[in-house]
């Protein structure tokens, strides 16, 4: 294998498991920042709707049920606001705790396959 620096390293079986592997970690990092932005964007639209809550004055307020509006009780859309937010907010802890173990893992990846052919392998994204 010739690339960059010139270097004559061979690539084994376990070599190329290892970079398989990286590849599907950094896909998987790139499919979870999606995942976590949007968890973010959602938990900043809960936060937004339980505010304007607040601000009114009505006692029946217009709630999204599925693809249809129903004239639900403020107490009671106060509450299933408050349930989304706790579920968003664990989705999103659990999200990010994914995305630390698979950066975990490949840096991991990194330090064995830089170890091994140096300059010859490029892991790093421009």
């Amino acid at each position: 294998m010739q690339q960059g620096g010139g270097s004559d390293t061979e690539v084994t079986w376990e070599d190329q498991q290892n970079i398989n592997k990286f590849g599907r970690l950094n896909n998987r990092f790139h499919e979870l920042q999606d995942e976590i932005k949007n968890a973010k964007e959602t938990n900043d639209n809960l936060e937004d709707a339980s505010n304007e809550l607040i601000l009114t004055d009505e006692e029946v307020v217009r709630f999204q049920l599925g693809e249809v509006f129903a004239h639900v009780p403020k107490e009671e859309v106060e509450s299933r606001i408050e349930q989304m937010k706790e579920v968003t907010s664990k989705n999103l802890e659990k999200l990010e705790e994914e995305r630390d173990s698979i950066l975990a893992q490949m840096a991991e990846l990194k330090k064995i396959l830089y170890g091994k052919f140096k300059d010859s392998i490029n892991l790093e994204e421009d």
